[in-house]
């Protein structure tokens, strides 16, 4: 099975990541020539094939769960992997994603990201950094877009349930949107380092939060609900291995 996982995650990588050079390298030229509404489009198409070859090389398989809203929301979501960064562009109709510096830095790739309307923050998360978000939040909502937060600050490893950043609880007060948290197990499947596996990778919905409401308590139940997955997976493990036969 180890050497299984090794060959198709190398498979993986040698397909998305050869056929995604001409695709970066191609998005500057569809966003001079198009605009900006193609570039988002661009980056849809580059997602949806990560999908595809996600599929039919690791055997990713993707379940939703809860209802995805409609209209503009602020979506606060648990980060594990890589996967939910390219997956809810496309599931969530092209939100404003807050992205940290050092990814929008990036030669090329983070020009694009730019350009696709992502809300670039400094992860020291000052006065000034928090003013930056909100206003560029907002022109996010004037287009008519969602936004969308890994409030965590940073990718974790499955069963790791740090704290929000405080970027969430400005972008809440700020925003006066509804706050849809999202959970996900794909950590189990999609490491950062190592190999990738076959399994269905789960996002669930919660309910949306008003605005306006009592930041702690709103903070407390969006902890719990980007939480509500943690040791889901690995419980069932520990059951399935424990049954006899």
């Amino acid at each position: 099975m180890t050497a299984l996982a090794w060959l198709r995650t190398a498979l993986f990588n040698l397909i998305f990541y050869g056929a995604s050079v001409p695709i970066v390298l191609a998005a500057p030229v569809t966003a001079r020539l198009f605009g900006k509404a193609a570039l988002r489009k661009h980056a849809r198409l580059w997602v949806r094939f990560h999908r595809f070859v996600a599929r039919w090389t690791i055997g990713i398989r993707i379940a939703i769960e809860g209802e995805v809203p409609t209209g503009q929301v602020l979506y606060v979501c648990k980060h594990q992997s890589l996967f939910e960064t390219f997956e809810l562009l496309d599931r969530l109709d092209e939100p404003a994603i807050v992205l940290k510096r050092e990814l929008a830095d990036i030669p090329a790739w983070g020009w694009v990201a730019r350009e696709y309307g992502v809300i670039v923050v400094d992860r020291e998360a000052n006065a000034a950094a928090m003013r930056s978000m909100i206003r560029d939040a907002r022109a996010a909502l004037a287009a008519g877009r969602s936004v969308l937060i890994f409030a965590e600050g940073t990718r974790v490893r499955p069963g790791e349930t740090p704290p929000l950043r405080a970027g969430f609880a400005g972008l809440y007060r700020a925003l006066g949107l509804p706050t849809v948290p999202i959970a996900m197990n794909s950590g189990e499947f999609w490491p950062k380092k190592g190999t990738k596996r076959a399994g269905t990778i789960i996002f669930r919905f919660a309910p949306p939060i008003a605005p306006g409401g009592d930041r702690v308590a709103v903070e407390r139940e969006v902890h719990a609900a980007i939480n509500a997955l943690e040791g889901a997976y690995r419980g069932a493990i520990a059951t399935e291995s424990a049954a006899p036969g």
